[in-house]
C-alpha cells in the first residue's frame, strides 16, 4: 500500500510569516495537533509546527522561530512502511508528503491506524508494543502539577487514578493546552556594581527587568478535564483489534490492563505502527 492511498489531501497548514495565536486557533478549530508550515503565497514546505513546540516555547510569538525546520518527509509513491519506519525511528506522529518541495499531503499515525493497520492480520499482543512506564496522577491533582508530571516523563499523555488506584481518566497535551493561557511575568534583579573602598560607587546598582512568558493554568483539577469514558485493552488484545478500537473511538492511546484488571501500561498509535515494519 502506498502513501497516496492513505494520506490526507485536505490538510490544514499555516504560512510564514505568522504568529502563535493564529496557529493555536487553527489547531483548535480543526482539532489537530500539528501543522505543516509553508512559504506565504505558495505550498513550498518550510517547516512543521506542533502543539509541543508551542508549549515549549511560550516566549516566542513568530512561527518561524518556533517551528521545526529539519523535517522528515515522504513521497506519495512511497510505501506506507516507509512512513511507519520514519515515525518510529524519529518518535514523531506525522510526516508531510511532498512532491519535490511542494506540500501535497500529510500522513499521521492515526492515518496508518485508521486506513491500514486495522485491516491487516497482525495478531501480535498489545503487550509487545505497549509503554510500560506510564505517567499517572491522582484525579484530584491540580492541573499545573499534573502538567509538570507529564513533562517530567517527556510524554504527551497522562493517566488519572481514583482513590482505589484504578484508571479513571486520561489527559493529553491538547487538554492541558486548552486549559491554559500564556501570561507574562516580570521579575526585577538588582545587581550592585560598586566595589569595596569606592565610596562613590558603593551604593550604585544596575536594575535588570526580565519579562518571561509561561503557561498559566486554571484552578481545575485533573478530574474536571480528563476524558473519563476510557477505551481499555488487555495485554493479550491483538494489534489489529487495538487498531480497530482506536479507529472506532477516534483516539490515539488506550490504557492496558492485565488479566486481573490492574493497569500495566499504555498503547499508543505510534507504538502500534511499529508492527507494520516488524
Amino acid at each position: 500500500m502506498q502513501i497516496k492511498d492513505i494520506m490526507s489531501e485536505e490538510i490544514h497548514y499555516i504560512p510564514v510569516p505568522g504568529n502563535r495565536g493564529n496557529a493555536l486557533e487553527l489547531m483548535r478549530e480543526n482539532n489537530v495537533s500539528g501543522l505543516p508550515v509553508v512559504k506565504k503565497g505558495t505550498k513550498k514546505l518550510v517547516g512543521i509546527l506542533t502543539r509541543t513546540d508551542l508549549v515549549e516555547n511560550p516566549d516566542e510569538e513568530q512561527i518561524a522561530l518556533i517551528m521545526t525546520r529539519d523535517m522528515i518527509t515522504v513521497g506519495p509513491d512511497d510505501d506506507i512502511k516507509d512512513a511507519a519506519k520514519k515515525m518510529a525511528e524519529n518518535d514523531i506522529r506525522r510526516v508531510p508528503v511532498v512532491d519535490g518541495e511542494e506540500l501535497v499531503g500529510l500522513v499521521t499515525a492515526s492515518d496508518l491506524i485508521n486506513k491500514a493497520l486495522w485491516k491487516m492480520e497482525i495478531n501480535d499482543p498489545a503487550e509487545n508494543y505497549m509503554l510500560r512506564n506510564v505517567p499517572t496522577t491522582w484525579e484530584r491533582t491540580p492541573l499545573k502539577v499534573a502538567f509538570e508530571i507529564m513533562r517530567y516523563f517527556n510524554l504527551k499523555v497522562l493517566l488519572a487514578l481514583n482513590n482505589e488506584g484504578k484508571a479513571s481518566g486520561i489527559l493529553t497535551e491538547t487538554d492541558f493546552l486548552d486549559e491554559s493561557e500564556v501570561v507574562s511575568e516580570q521579575t526585577v534583579h538588582n545587581t550592585s556594581v560598586g566595589t569595596e573602598g569606592d565610596k562613590w560607587s558603593w551604593d550604585s546598582k544596575n536594575v535588570l527587568y526580565v519579562i518571561k512568558n509561561h503557561l498559566q493554568f486554571s484552578d481545575k483539577e485533573v478530574r474536571d478535564v480528563a476524558t473519563t469514558d476510557l477505551a481499555i485493552v488487555t495485554t493479550k488484545t491483538a494489534v489489529k483489534d487495538c487498531a480497530n478500537k482506536m479507529r472506532q473511538r477516534n483516539i490515539e492511546q488506550m490504557p492496558v490492563i492485565d488479566v486481573e484488571g490492574e493497569l500495566v501500561g499504555l498503547v499508543r498509535a505510534g507504538d502500534l505502527i511499529k508492527s507494520i515494519i516488524d
